[in-house]
């Protein structure tokens, strides 16, 4: 299982954020992000939004550490990349 996390670069709510992706299904992701104690209102769309102040936290869980660009080109040729309007968990 390899899960993927971009660097906290994404402005909202007063804060910066990462995202939290797989490769292979959202299974993996969910899976992963409970065993992280990730909470499920976290997911949107195709991601798990994770708080700056938890992405050490979420990389010695396991998450592989890639560029933003990278987690859309994964999302992307695994077929996972949901729009705005499509369905969440």
């Amino acid at each position: 299982m390899t899960i993927y996390i971009d660097p906290p670069n994404w402005p909202g709510h007063g804060r910066m954020w990462s995202h939290l992706v797989s490769d292979v299904s959202y299974d993996e992701l969910h899976a992963f992000a409970e065993k992280a104690g990730v909470p499920s209102r976290a997911f949107e769309r195709d991601h798990y939004d994770i708080p700056s102040h938890r992405y050490a936290e979420v990389v010695a869980a396991g998450a592989v550490e890639v560029s933003s660009r990278e987690v859309v080109r994964l999302l992307h040729g695994a077929g996972l990349r949901r729009r705005k309007g499509g369905l969440s968990r």
